[in-house]
């Protein structure tokens, strides 16, 4: 029975660790001028941040690629490696190129490299750009970027000796400037690869200020992908077409001088008389016939070649094209300021009761 009441009763202390919501409700109205102060400072500051904020748009291009039973075979295989599981062991070593490592191909160097060239020009104008120039020109940033890149270059300027170099140019993937490696690595915010690992969905987005522009590098990352894509599934039998040319073409050239051959003996030697020349003409027959069914050979090898170029070429259904999007995708000002004083209304509200010293008993501090 003691047991019993000892548990029932409260423990020392239990009443000043409740929380006193009145107590507290008299601290926010004590110093509810403070609220008149605070928030509208943080609305007026909010909307210069969010206003000096640059417009975006976003494109998307979404590609499905037709793979046969072979490729669908090794990407199946990829999928259930993923998850532990394996789907023969013959499927993995015939292709190394993968839908998953589609975004690692567009993040790469080279590829973002070969986009600098494309001509692009904005929506408002019809003056014409390559896109690495728009990217290093025609960026609006906000204002206090470039206040702070102003005083950066200012004070460089005062421990720099050296004399500024125009970078030129030419652009070599082995060696890039410092001004086309950030430009590379700027491109990897504004041009992003995804693929769906169930449907194999390919999915390009391409982020940029100035819609126009946006549309066109999209379309252009699109058939720059599926070039680079097609290079690779038919670069090896590209090579033996060209070597069965090169056979073919080398055929040729012997039939055709066999046949002169066999020709010129054959109209100096119409009356034959002697079997000599009878055994002459039918080796130069002969030595025809070999040299032509050797061409005939390599011709049918040449065109089974280019039909493998046909086959292994992928092709690609397009299930969303690029077009000029019509609204912006951001920034979203009014969330950003409403989030702004919300948060400063939570932050002015907890200073209230540390001033009031509401905040240890609401924290359970003694």
């Amino acid at each position: 029975m003691d047991n019993q009441k000892q548990y029932i009763e409260p423990k020392k202390g239990e009443e000043e660790s409740h929380i006193d919501f009145k107590a507290m409700f008299d601290a926010f109205k004590k110093r509810k001028n403070l609220y008149w102060k605070v928030l509208p400072v943080v609305f007026v500051l909010a909307c210069i941040y969010t206003l000096s904020l640059p417009n975006y748009y976003t494109c998307e291009v979404q590609l499905a690629p037709e793979l046969s039973t072979s490729r669908s075979t090794n990407s199946l295989s990829v999928l259930a490696n993923q998850f532990g599981l394996r789907m023969g062991s013959g499927t993995m070593g015939s292709e190394a190129l993968y839908p998953i490592l589609y975004p690692d191909v567009v993040n790469s160097t080279d590829f973002k490299i070969s986009l600098f060239n494309i001509p692009v020009h904005k929506k408002d104008s019809t003056r014409t750009m390559t896109y690495y120039d728009y990217l290093m020109n025609d960026q609006k940033v906000p204002w206090w970027t470039s206040v702070i890149g102003v005083a950066m270059e200012g004070v460089a300027s005062i421990f720099s000796t050296e004399e500024k170099t125009i970078e030129e140019k030419k652009i070599d993937p082995f060696q890039l400037t410092k001004q086309q490696t950030n430009i590379a690595k700027f491109l990897e915010k504004k041009v992003i690869c995804d693929v769906d690992n169930k449907t194999l969905v390919i999915s390009i987005e391409v982020i940029d200020q100035d819609p126009l522009i946006c549309a066109t590098i999209a379309d252009s990352v699109q058939t720059r992908l599926q070039e680079f894509i097609t290079d690779y599934r038919t670069q090896k039998a590209r090579v033996d077409v060209e070597y069965n040319q090169k056979l073919t073409a080398d055929a040729k050239v012997l039939y055709d001088e066999a046949r002169k051959k066999y020709a010129a003996y054959a109209d100096a030697h119409q009356d034959i008389i002697y079997q000599s020349d009878r055994t002459k003409l039918m080796d130069l027959e002969n030595d025809m016939q070999l040299k032509y069914n050797a061409y005939n050979a390599m011709a049918q090898r040449l065109l089974l070649a280019e039909t493998k170029v046909q086959e292994e070429t992928p092709s690609f259904t397009t299930l969303q094209r690029a077009t000029v999007p019509v609204k912006k995708s951001g920034p979203a000002r009014s969330k950003m300021v409403l989030i702004a004083l919300f948060l400063a209304f939570i932050g002015t509200s907890i200073w209230i009761l540390y001033k009031e010293d509401q905040l240890k008993l609401l924290l359970g501090l003694s």
